[in-house]
């Protein structure tokens, strides 16, 4: 039998405490990446090229397209970040926005890219290997 929710009692007022939680701290994890543009996109482009993730015939041209993509996330509103978000959000329980977003970059704009020669693993190998530089460089 389903749970009557009634938004008037205490209940509500936790369930909205969270989610108020969950948006505050998507938005700081945005907010954050705004200072560590430059070594946040070298670290996950090296780290794709020697996890053997990515093929590329330009080190610096992935690196320039991670830090386009970091930028554009930096600028983008909410709806604009879901919409990208929206395909990859059940790839891991609770995703990293940043992670999220750049995994989604990398599997449906950088396979297209002219210096990239092949993107090899599954989504969420790619997810796991740029998480890992997300967590280290942000947190």
């Amino acid at each position: 039998m389903a749970k009557i929710f009634r938004p008037s009692t205490r209940e509500s007022s936790i369930l909205s405490k969270i989610e108020s939680s969950k948006e505050y701290a998507r938005r700081q994890a945005i907010n954050s990446v705004k200072e560590c543009i430059e070594p946040l996109s070298n670290a996950i482009a090296m780290k794709l090229i020697e996890n053997n993730i990515i093929e590329t015939t330009n080190k610096n041209g992935l690196e320039e397209q991670i830090n386009k993509c970091l930028k554009k996330l930096t600028n983008s509103d909410e709806f604009d970040v879901d919409y990208q978000v929206a395909p990859f959000r059940n790839i891991v329980h609770r995703p990293h926005i940043v992670s999220i977003y750049v995994t989604s970059f990398v599997i449906e704009k950088l396979i297209n890219h002219k210096d990239i020669i092949d993107i090899f693993g599954s989504d969420e190998d790619i997810y796991h290997c740029i998480n890992q530089q997300v967590i280290k460089i942000l947190l």
